[in-house]
């Protein structure tokens, strides 16, 4: 717990983070990197370039300063951190030097508003966020038995052109000793390594139901937009990945993994690519108990882009109790008269209806998609705590908040 000195310090730069949060986020990671280049590794570039990793580091410090005295906030953030950084390996000999330049940046920036009392204090509240993630994190790793950072070598067996930015890669063991497990809505960390000798991970959800045999990934192309570079390692996959090729893989991690009680309609709500959780839930469900009652509802632009559409008709056909509704944005109706078929943005209004106020919706898409569906099911008077969203990204910090 923050000790008394330093609360009072810590509460006084809350408007100070949110004036000058970005700045001090961008000279962090600008003399991060000058002191240990390696580390470019284990953080998107991409996100680096357009400034977005700075911005939303930003509003992440910003939080954890305005919760500090707030666990419940802070618990389930800490949990999703933790994953994230299981994922790619961190080890606890980075925290200190993440410390050090977090404090320099606050000093660089703030000059001379930056006494040693609040230097004093930031450092302890550092310390007490880096411990509680270390632990954590250590916790995680004793339980896979997996040292950090390891990645596993595998085959790819098969690879499927889902959508027209979408493939699918299935990907299997070389030695044939099973693979690690995982929950449906857990993801992937896969490392591309570069002909200028970088390396670069990116984290992608399994898009098929648990199985020891094999792992799938479902990947979108990221092309250039004029507000962001192209992906990538995304590209990368998309135009050089090759059935036979090896992959290094990662870890399953990731605390998105929707549950229910028995007999309760489960909600599972996309948004473009951020399908390929939801599938891998919804599959499995079709192989441990086909009678579940699951609401499917996911947005595409058009059919072009709407991924995974050989799995929802096979699962459709055991699942009698599966309802799939498919909202078309980006095309005006082309005359046909499809049940459950919308071509509008995505609206809660044309759901079927859920039994209970105890009813769980899970969320993957698209930022401002997820935020735009959060608040229709607000205003539908469904509780915040019932409302579960997959974040990745920039975002994974500053929109648990």
């Amino acid at each position: 717990m923050l000790s008394e000195a330093s609360k009072p310090y810590i509460d006084a730069s809350v408007p100070v983070l949110r004036q000058h949060g970005v700045a001090i986020t961008t000279a962090f990671y600008r003399n991060l990197f000058i002191e240990y280049p390696d580390l470019k590794n284990l953080f998107n570039m991409g996100n680096q370039a357009q400034g977005v990793q700075q911005q939303s580091l930003a509003a992440a410090v910003f939080a954890y300063a305005a919760n500090i005295s707030n666990p419940e906030i802070l618990a389930p953030v800490i949990s999703r951190i933790v994953h994230k950084h299981v994922s790619l390996g961190i080890l606890p000999e980075h925290y200190p030097i993440v410390g050090w330049h977090l404090l320099g940046a606050i000093k660089e920036v703030l000059g001379e508003a930056a006494t040693q009392p609040l230097l004093d204090a930031w450092a302890e509240a550092y310390g007490l966020l880096a411990d509680a993630l270390i632990a954590h994190e250590k916790a995680l790793y004793e339980r896979s038995s997996i040292a950090p950072g390891y990645l596993t070598k595998l085959k790819v067996k098969n690879i499927k052109q889902e959508s027209k930015l979408v493939k699918s890669f299935e990907l299997v063991s070389i030695d044939g000793m099973p693979l690690a497990p995982f929950k449906p809505g857990q993801y992937v960390s896969v490392a591309v390594d570069f002909s200028d000798g970088s390396r670069q991970l990116r984290q992608y959800s399994l898009s098929d139901a648990p199985s020891n045999q094999h792992y799938r990934i479902s990947v979108k192309r990221e092309s250039y937009q004029t507000e962001s570079p192209a992906g990538r390692v995304s590209n990368w996959l998309h135009d050089h990945l090759r059935v036979g090729d090896a992959l290094f893989v990662g870890q399953p991690a990731g605390d998105f993994t929707p549950e229910v009680q028995a007999d309760e309609t489960l909600v599972l709500i996309s948004g473009g690519v951020g399908i390929t959780p939801m599938i891998a839930t919804l599959k499995h469900f079709s192989e441990v108990n086909p009678t579940q009652k699951i609401i499917f509802a996911h947005a595409a632009q058009s059919k072009d882009y709407h991924s995974h559409q050989d799995d929802i008709k096979q699962v459709l056909q055991v699942m009698p109790n599966l309802e799939v509704q498919t909202f078309f944005d980006g095309v005006v109706n082309d005359g046909e008269n499809i049940p459950n078929e919308f071509y509008s943005r995505m609206h809660v209004e044309h759901f079927p209806e859920w039994e209970s106020d105890s009813t769980k919706f899970y969320l993957c898409g698209p930022t401002e998609f997820m935020k735009c569906v959060k608040e229709q099911l607000t205003e539908a008077g469904v509780a915040k705590h019932n409302i579960h969203k997959e974040v990745f990204g920039p975002d994974l910090l500053s929109e648990l908040f």
